[in-house]
């Protein structure tokens, strides 16, 4: 037993075993975590094309999108910490974008998909095969087409943006197939993007209330403005985080850095609090 403590002790982050080997996660208990509260996210209200919607989103048109570029570089360039250690990495203007039928050409099993478009949530979903996906929309998981999950919007396979260790491609597509159909209050993500990681890495962080929030906040979102110039954001759950992350995706590079403007000073980098509070490291 000491030697097995002894182990773990020398594990980086994304080491610990906090899921079962088997990829099963069997809620043994939250780990002690920290954060802001945010209210519900996200990309479940804009309707992506459920067909049991009835209805097409008055946000996207579902075709006629495919052929239009996606503007990359209006994403901010960012990095996600946990104590210091790197989990999640985003640089600017990182991945090509295309349309879903081009997708389709280099999609595998288990993939993370990831669908944009100009002031709208990525819509996340794990590919499966046969040309399908599943994913959480409008507060229920569904096993649908690529082309109707994407709404038209332009699309990317993003398996390294979290420096996780994956589980394997078929434990990935039974996590999420096992959830089709799960609606409501048998959800256990907030968004879409917390599922499908949660479907191919198995961390209870991606769930809701996966972590306690009490204590200080040792999750970082570091987004770079320019060269010289970051902003830090703590948080005391990876959950919360996320959506924070997810709005600024949302609302664009120009709106974030206009509410930031306030707390920039020089070329320092600032770093703000659950609080409100800046400070210069």
């Amino acid at each position: 037993m000491g030697n097995q403590v002894e182990k773990l002790t020398h594990l980086s982050y994304r080491e610990v075993p906090t899921v079962d080997p088997t990829g099963l996660d069997q809620d043994e208990g939250p780990r002690i975590g920290v954060s802001y509260i945010f209210s519900a996210d996200d990309d479940e209200a804009e309707d992506p094309g459920g067909q049991d919607s009835g209805r097409q989103s008055a946000v996207v048109s579902p075709r006629g999108r495919d052929d239009v570029p996606y503007d990359a570089s209006d994403e901010l360039e960012s990095h996600v910490y946990y104590r210091h250690e790197c989990i999640y990495e985003r640089s600017a203007g990182q991945g090509a974008t295309y349309s879903p039928e081009r997708l389709l050409d280099t999609c595998q099993p288990g993939d993370l998909l990831e669908f944009v478009g100009k002031n709208q949530f990525p819509h996340w979903a794990v590919y499966v095969g046969d040309l399908q996906v599943v994913h959480l929309y409008r507060l229920r998981i569904s096993n649908c087409f690529v082309t109707d999950a994407s709404l038209g919007r332009r699309g990317r396979i993003v398996n390294d943006r979290y420096k996780f260790k994956a589980l394997s491609p078929e434990l990935v597509v039974q996590n999420a197939m096992e959830q089709v159909g799960c609606k409501d209050r048998e959800l256990s993500w907030r968004n879409s993007e917390c599922f499908a990681a949660w479907c191919r890495y198995g961390k209870r962080e991606f769930k809701i209330g996966g972590e306690i929030r009490i204590g200080k906040q040792p999750y970082q979102l570091r987004i770079q403005l320019s060269e010289k110039k970051s902003h830090t954001l703590e948080f005391q759950s990876l959950e919360d985080l996320i959506m924070e992350r997810r709005r600024n995706d949302q609302i664009g590079k120009v709106a974030v850095l206009q509410e930031l403007s306030s707390h920039l000073h020089g070329d320092e980098e600032t770093r703000t609090d659950s609080n409100g509070n800046t400070t210069a490291p």
